[in-house]
């Protein structure tokens, strides 16, 4: 048996309870009432045991409903904020049970939500979206159950949206380049290949024969510059490939050469 020598209120309703021996624990006001705590009272080891498990109890509920008076959260995120504020894996469960209850947690909405938010706010396509679900803890069904939110109408949207700010960002590239480079920004963003297929017979980018033998001209002036140490057939072989690596035609290639070519002999 042990005697409570005093007892001392902290912050958080949180009451630390001294005892004769030197020792001390901390209870929740709940638990202080619920056990009628009082100083030199005599308390068995077990319930100390038991207050200090209810206390803690009491203590991670509060920092769980706080938690997620902020934001939604799923079962995962509050999972791991309890154990990272070192609550007991068995209280942790407890306290989803009894907010499972409360329906104050429940993935299904909170993936509604999220997917409904990243269509309103990003630029992110579904396979994305998935993958920031998943590392949310949110299990495979219920991705498949709230994906279907992100139907193929916004997917074309949202993808038109951004292959049209990346055709302004790769407009200095050739006409083939352009295509590959935002084909290749959608799939980083999470479209698959149909919905880029489509949006890019939406957007339409004609090739234009004279933007096209500027922008060569503008790139091949500065690897004709870049390769002027090698001799005359490994500079043109060089500049070539690497212009051809550009998506630009051969045809407008070898013009190209042809001029620079005349320009040094001259």
């Amino acid at each position: 048996m042990e005697t409570i020598k005093s007892i001392s209120k902290e912050k958080n309703n949180q009451y630390k309870v001294w005892l004769e021996a030197g020792g001390s624990f901390y209870v929740s006001e709940d638990v202080l009432v619920r056990q009628r705590l009082l100083k030199g009272m005599e308390i068995s080891d077990e319930v100390i045991a038991t207050a200090k498990k209810e206390s803690q109890l009491d203590h991670g509920y509060q920092m769980a409903l706080n938690y997620l008076s902020y934001q939604l959260r799923s079962q995962k995120e509050l999972e791991d904020y309890l154990k990272g504020r070192e609550i007991e894996w068995a209280s942790i469960v407890a306290i989803i049970k009894r907010l499972e209850d409360l329906q104050l947690i429940d993935d299904v909405m909170y993936g509604e939500s999220y997917v409904r938010t990243q269509m309103r706010t990003s630029d992110k396509g579904p396979s994305v979206v998935r993958q920031q679900l998943k590392r949310r803890g949110i299990k495979d069904e219920v991705i498949e159950q709230v994906q279907q939110l992100y139907t193929e109408e916004e997917q074309l949207r949202i993808a038109l949206e951004v292959a049209t700010k990346a055709a302004r960002k790769y407009g200095r590239n050739s006409h083939y380049e352009r295509l590959q480079k935002i084909r290749q920004y959608l799939m980083t963003k999470g479209f698959n290949g149909e919905i880029i297929t489509a949006t890019l017979e939406t957007l339409s980018i004609e090739k234009d024969e004279e933007e096209e033998e500027s922008l060569l001209e503008i790139q091949g002036d500065k690897l004709w510059r870049k390769n002027q140490r090698f001799d005359a057939k490994k500079r043109k072989q060089k500049v070539t490939q690497s212009l051809y690596r550009k998506g630009f035609s051969f045809d407008i290639i070898n013009a190209y050469i042809s001029q620079k070519e005349m320009e040094d002999e001259e």
